[in-house]
């Protein structure tokens, strides 16, 4: 929006040391400026008052699973982000997460112009054991209260749009993806002995679909590798790779984090991303993430798990990639076999993939939508 002529401020929560140099570098080119609302020492609160606020957000999270409410100490800064979003003018306030939400409520209630994206499903999301310690109602108190009164609703599925409004009413959530700008073309590239299967995150851990895929991939007889990208939980690669033939552990690469501008260049050194979301937990179902948008824009065919968002995406270019319930595991890797069977087979759906996200997810497509909605608003 700011490469749209509009003077945009980016209201943040500043809550982990190591993002900060990240955080800034990016800032360095960013067409908007940025205030931070500190839960770190060395910027602008005090130590002391830090303290003081882990304190009550711990208390308040453990009050959650006794009294089934919480409060909003629960859901991060919201009382410190709704006092400085109060100072900063705006013809519009656009909220994004929990504690944003919660604020975006009470600055609708003082007359302010606000918009939200439900980019996840909050109230909806996480494992059972972690819901029991959220503050549900306060969650969804604030999801029905955006989508009854705000200026627009964002997210980033159909699917999810329609959950939304079949639970809460108001008005129906505009579809806006996760995508990204087009990276330069990655089809051209030569490609490896052996197809490469490609997973990422942040964090490398349990319960991401991760055990089940390896439990398929080992019954495979087609030559593979897997590499897995992301900073792993302690343990956790060797308990993975126990899952793993000894005599095909030598195809399972670990690789660390890499800064945000590196990872669209590192995923196009592969064929096959892998998008394996969990259904089990309804937001996981019905989201779009932005892996599987990531893996279209660098031109990798895609394996995704069986949920409602994922299928959306392919249901638009089934040539793209394939779906497989890795809980069938001897189905699932009949499945990647047939996959790696052919390579002339999947280089065209890597370039099957890479036109998806051409003509459907990808950032010079969404812009435009978004500005008009934005547009609208302002104008009231």
């Amino acid at each position: 929006m700011g490469r749209a002529g509009y003077d945009v401020t980016l209201l943040m929560v500043r809550n982990h040391a190591p993002s900060e140099p990240v955080d800034a570098a990016l800032m360095a080119e960013a067409p908007f400026r940025r205030e931070a609302v500190d839960l770190i020492p060395g910027f602008s609160t005090g130590v002391a008052r830090l303290l003081l606020h882990r304190t009550m957000s711990r208390i308040a999270r453990s009050a959650a699973p006794v009294i089934g409410l919480g409060g909003r100490l629960a859901i991060g800064p919201s009382a410190a982000l709704l006092a400085r979003a109060r100072a900063i003018p705006a013809d519009l306030t656009i909220v994004h997460n929990e504690p944003a939400h919660w604020a975006g409520i009470r600055l609708m209630s003082g007359g302010r112009r606000v918009a939200a994206d439900i980019e996840d499903w909050h109230s909806e999301d996480l494992t059972p054991e972690a819901r029991a310690r959220r503050p549900l109602r306060l969650i969804r108190a604030s999801e029905a209260g955006l989508l009854r009164r705000a200026a627009y609703v964002t997210t980033t599925s159909r699917a999810l749009s329609g959950a939304l409004h079949d639970r809460y009413g108001g008005m129906q959530a505009q579809v806006i993806s996760n995508s990204f700008p087009l990276q330069a073309n990655p089809l051209g590239r030569e490609t490896g002995p052996v197809p490469a299967f490609f997973w990422f995150s942040q964090t490398t851990g349990p319960g991401r679909g991760l055990e089940l895929f390896l439990s398929a991939w080992s019954r495979t007889t087609v030559p593979s590798r897997l590499v897995i990208l992301g900073d792993p939980v302690a343990g956790y690669p060797a308990s993975l790779l126990a899952r793993v033939p000894a005599e095909r552990r030598d195809q399972v690469s670990f690789r660390p984090q890499v800064a945000p501008a590196s990872l669209p260049a590192v995923i196009a050194e592969h064929d096959i991303g892998l998008a394996l979301e969990q259904s089990f937990i309804v937001n996981r179902d019905l989201t779009i993430t932005n892996k599987i948008l990531q893996y279209l824009n660098a031109g990798l065919a895609v394996v995704a798990s069986p949920t409602a968002g994922q299928r959306e995406v392919l249901a638009q270019a089934p040539e793209a990639g394939v779906i497989s319930d890795f809980m069938q595991t001897g189905e699932a890797a009949s499945a990647l076999d047939r996959l790696l069977a052919d390579r002339a087979v999947l280089t065209g759906r890597r370039a099957a993939a890479r036109r998806l996200a051409e003509e459907v997810y990808c950032w010079e497509r969404e812009e435009p939508r978004l500005l008009d909605l934005v547009e609208r608003a302002i104008e009231g």
